[in-house]
């Protein structure tokens, strides 16, 4: 029998815990003033979208698969019709690339359903 999927749906905002989630993330890669500069930006930031394909590309990220358990959940939440968060990019003008601050998982589980899925993002 397939499995029934729904398209993505999202939050109107980023969740809190996320921005979290992104500071520790970014704490990895950025000295702590930095860090806190690119959160508070993302908290400034307006939501924006792009296609799934387009973050991945940009990103240079693995595609991560359904037997991942973030992914996973992510997936249940898409087919049970409930809303995801948003994404929190930040832009590495350096390396020409994308940092998936927050919303990996999610990401790749949308990108499973539909690559060309328009994803709600903050940006910086």
């Amino acid at each position: 029998m397939p499995r029934k999927t729904h398209q993505p749906k999202w939050l109107p905002k980023v969740e809190e815990h996320d921005f979290a989630a992104a500071a520790s993330y970014l704490a990895l890669i950025h000295p702590r003033a930095q860090c806190k500069t690119l959160v508070a930006a993302l908290r400034a930031a307006e939501l924006v979208q792009f296609r799934a394909k387009d973050i991945f590309r940009a990103s240079g990220l693995s595609l991560l698969g359904i037997s991942n358990s973030h992914v996973e959940k992510d997936r249940a939440q898409i087919d049970k019709g409930e809303a995801l968060s948003p994404l929190l990019l930040v832009r590495d003008e350096k390396n020409g690339k994308v940092i998936v601050a927050d919303g990996y998982h999610r990401l790749c589980a949308v990108y499973q359903i539909d690559e060309d899925a328009w994803i709600p993002c903050k940006i910086v």
